[in-house]
């Protein structure tokens, strides 16, 4: 397959309506136990649902350190002797709830990760302003999606240039082709903005067009706090088997929402590999790791692969499940009929090193995905491998309609999608160390 090089990830993203709000976890009826083979749709569906029910699965909440028990519990049950390695990121900032007042109708909004500290929790009622200066009022910014998922220069451009009218806030739009609210990923270096920079939706800029024009005030209220050297954790599963070889599997756990689909089909498939591997891969070492912190900072991959990953030369291969593996094109309805297609191959990317390729790609040859070798691989936590000395290493990512939306739930997959793409994993896995074993060349 024709390998490219990657300028973000790129999507034809369909408007649709969401079923969830922010900050709710929605009850979803109850799953059938799972049969024995771990890597059916059936298997990994049902994980996918579980995943969801934890709810906002963003870094320090509640549901994202339930969603890490769960995952301890289910490495214990194949066997796997479970650690917790706890550390800490510098910040975090604990959203309550954030909306906009605009004539009689409330919208749902939610800042774009930092606000300065002083505006942590605030009340505002003002115009917005659309020339000159704008001490005490509202500006409007809209820019365009760049398919990517990480908070740029371009984006930060945009909002200097609105801030040198002295806002008391920006109301900042990403044109998500979703028409929802669409949120960046952020590190902990990143430098605070100098006001409130708070996301509107697309679907919600022609109220904010109306009230500029009258000059009518609109009411923003956001409620929230800071916290420092806040507690985070990686779930840490081994089995130590005393042999040469270790193969690493990781995926990150947090995430913005719920974000069921970004993140449920990566954590299904980990859950599936390692009971299939703690049954197949008796010559090698195991470690699986489910990191926290991607959404601030990939902070847990970091403190993980510091303190306690093994050294590359004793890794036989990493494994990563990033973002979007398994998703539609648009939702799809609870019965599965409305004949929604899943992502191609614009959204989604094999990524490999070049020492593994030639076993990862045949395994792949009827799941549509970008294949990307050598260090343009690099995407998303595979930086962070790559970046440490890993040669070996295979995973994937991408993108969905909903991805980074509060409406990223369960319509967004179901069984047929993901046992295909983690079969094709396991098959490359087995492959890659049974190929050191018998001494293929690399």
């Amino acid at each position: 397959m024709k390998k490219i090089s990657i300028n973000g990830f790129a999507a034809a993203v369909l408007r649709s309506a969401g079923v969830a709000v922010f900050g709710i976890a929605v009850a979803l009826p109850g799953v059938a136990a799972q049969p024995a083979d771990a890597t059916s749709g059936q298997a990994l569906y049902a994980d996918v649902l579980h995943f969801e029910q934890f709810g906002i699965h963003r870094f320090g909440s509640a549901g994202q350190n339930a969603a890490l028990d769960w995952i301890a519990d289910r490495l214990k049950s194949d066997g796997f002797t479970v650690e917790e390695q706890r550390f800490s990121v510098d910040r975090q900032y604990f959203l309550d709830d954030a909306s906009l007042k605009v004539g009689g109708t409330t919208l749902t909004v939610m800042p774009q990760w930092w606000l300065p500290e002083r505006a942590a929790r605030f009340s505002l009622s003002a115009p917005i302003v659309r020339e000159g200066d704008a001490a005490g009022k509202f500006v409007r910014v809209t820019i365009p999606y760049d398919r990517g998922a990480y908070l740029g220069a371009r984006q930060r451009d945009a909002v200097a240039q609105a801030v040198q009218r002295h806002p008391a806030a920006v109301l900042l739009t990403i044109d998500h082709p979703s028409g929802e609210v669409f949120a960046y990923n952020v590190a902990q270096t990143d430098t605070p903005w100098p006001v409130p920079v708070i996301l509107v939706a697309p679907k919600d800029v022609p109220m904010l067009e109306a009230a500029e024009k009258t000059g009518e005030p609109v009411t923003l209220s956001v409620n929230g706090h800071y916290e420092h050297n806040v507690p985070g954790r990686n779930i840490i599963g081994r089995l130590d088997r005393g042999k040469a070889r270790t193969v690493v599997v990781s995926t990150p756990e947090s995430s913005w929402f719920e974000s069921t689909c970004e993140r449920g089909p990566g954590i299904a498939a980990f859950l599936a590999t390692a009971s299939v591997a703690a049954q197949s891969l008796k010559d090698v070492n195991l470690v699986f790791v489910a990191t926290s912190g991607h959404e601030v900072g990939h902070g847990g991959m970091e403190y993980f692969i510091r303190d306690k990953a093994p050294k590359p030369q004793d890794v036989a291969v990493w494994l990563h499940y990033g973002a979007s593996l398994a998703c539609y094109a648009q939702p799809a309805d609870a019965s599965r009929s409305s004949g929604a297609r899943p992502i191609n191959s614009d959204s989604r990317f094999l990524l490999m090193t070049d020492d593994v390729a030639r076993y990862v790609e045949p395994a792949f040859k009827d799941v549509a995905a970008q294949h990307v070798t050598g260090p343009r691989a690099s995407v998303g936590e595979l930086r962070d491998i790559i970046g440490a000395g890993y040669s070996h290493v295979f995973g994937m990512a991408g993108l969905h309609p909903l991805f980074h939306t509060p409406f990223d739930n369960a319509r967004m997959t179901s069984p047929d999608l993901p046992e295909p793409v983690v079969r094709a994993f396991v098959a490359s896995l087995e492959d890659i160390v049974d190929s050191q074993r018998d001494g293929r060349k690399q």
